[in-house]
């Protein structure tokens, strides 16, 4: 097949890359960093690129990046910033304005008890992941994941020496973390020290309800248990609003709570974000954002600023047209035979159960992904991330991201529907590809 090759030249350049450093007259690597891999959405997305580099035409609905355009206000903003010159070092956690407005929005919007004090301004949400873990965790220390996972969960957690404890996710119960595993790890491990929520959650469109969130709080609220609280989709609850547990009495001294701009503003270029907490661990991430970024641009942050106070009405529209590219998605993945798509509560993704049309393929669903980027077709594909990007619990399923004209996604369902049937393109995959053979 035309496109085998690029797969093979990508292995290859990254096998020597990989020997070229590991082979330098060096001292070895730590463990840590030789355990670490690239974020699977990203290789994927390099893979499409470099197809598409090829001639290839491909639907990329395996990135969570918005298609929309950054509002307006905050585009000003940012250019009227860099024109003023402002373009020098800020305190760690943030400019005042920006910390201001970020709280007013969670304040309002959520009903988080915040002020300027209780916020710490980041590059995107996925430092606070980082910075909670060196705040919290001890080696030997116990972090219930609920899985599915995001894909740098384990890395953060690990690099503080704790234990990952995992716990699946299922659509039966609509992708919620069940009461009955975070009562069973207070109960036996033998360190339980860190829960980490994600709602609406990436990657299976699940919600964490309120009632939900009222039940954690009341488990842990008399533990030393604290919760990581990650938020980037909170613009895109479809069924009821975004209910965060740190609202709750008591709550911001037990938790942080993460929000990026990259969703909800799309802003994911710009890198900016923030972390909601108690004023004494929102000093303790500042100690950490001096000690490693130094600062969050501050141009950056005007331009957030701008966005928060002046382009809620342009976010909403975005969320709007997601919500129906979602509805969109759905309704054509439960047409494919042995595929079954639970409508998402949240986020701009959808997560099919495709285990029954794996089995029958005999396929693994990474496998299944990889075919319809690859080798279903000489000149057109679909890229998208098999269940097992998130962990062993996301066997079975393939995420699809809804980030691409209305258009696109019809022609990428009509076209996973026609590449079903192509068996002996399917042969060949596997023969090239034995690992993918479930």
């Amino acid at each position: 097949m035309r496109t085998t090759g690029v797969r093979f030249a990508a292995r290859s350049e990254s096998r020597t890359s990989q020997w070229s450093l590991l082979s330098m007259s060096v001292s070895p690597f730590s463990e840590f960093a030789q355990s670490l891999t690239e974020e699977s959405a990203f290789t994927v997305l390099a893979l499409a690129r470099q197809l598409q580099a090829a001639g290839k035409d491909i639907v990329e609905l395996e990135i969570g990046d918005s298609p929309f355009d950054t509002p307006a206000a905050a585009k000003a903003a940012g250019l009227q910033a860099i024109a003023d010159n402002v373009s020098h070092y800020c305190p760690s956690l943030g400019l005042p304005e920006f910390r201001a407005a970020a709280a007013a929005m969670v304040r309002d919007e959520f009903q988080i008890p915040a002020t300027a004090e209780n916020i710490a301004t980041g590059p995107g949400a996925k430092v606070f992941e980082q910075f909670f873990c060196e705040t919290f965790l001890n080696p030997g220390d116990g972090v219930l994941v609920f899985s599915p996972h995001f894909p740098t969960y384990p890395p953060n957690i690990e690099r503080r020496g704790a234990r990952m404890v995992v716990r699946p996710l299922s659509q039966e119960h609509a992708f919620r973390p069940q009461l009955r595993d975070i009562e069973d790890f207070l109960q036996h491990d033998p360190s339980p020290r860190a829960i980490f929520l994600n709602s609406p959650h990436n990657p299976t469109g699940g919600v964490t309800t309120e009632a939900d969130c009222r039940a954690i709080r009341d488990l842990i609220i008399d533990t030393d248990v604290m919760v990581f609280s990650d938020e980037p989709y909170c613009h895109m609850a479809w069924q009821s609003p975004h209910f965060s547990i740190a609202s709750l009495p008591g709550m911001l001294d037990r938790c942080v709570a993460a929000y990026t701009f990259s969703k909800s503003y799309s802003m994911s270029g710009w890198r900016l974000g923030f972390g909601v907490s108690s004023p004494q661990i929102v000093r303790m991430m500042g100690l950490m954002l001096n000690s490693s970024v130094s600062c969050t641009p501050p141009m950056v942050q005007l331009a957030g600023t701008a966005a928060l106070q002046h382009d809620s009405g342009e976010r909403d529209e975005a969320m709007s047209k997601f919500r129906r590219k979602v509805d969109l998605l759905t309704e054509r993945l439960n047409a494919i035979e042995g595929v079954r798509a639970l409508e998402p509560a949240g986020t701009f993704y959808v997560f099919p159960d495709v285990s029954q049309l794996c089995t029958r393929l005999n396929i693994t669903s990474h496998g299944l992904a990889l075919y319809l980027l690859q080798a279903a077709d000489d000149h057109f594909g679909v890229a998208c991330l098999g269940g097992e990007c998130f962990g062993e619990a996301g066997q079975g399923h393939i995420r699809f991201s809804c980030a691409e004209p209305d258009e696109r996604l019809e022609q990428a369902m009509a076209f996973f529907a026609t590449a079903i049937t192509r068996t002996d393109r399917l042969s060949a995959f596997l023969s090239d590809f034995p690992q993918y053979r479930q």
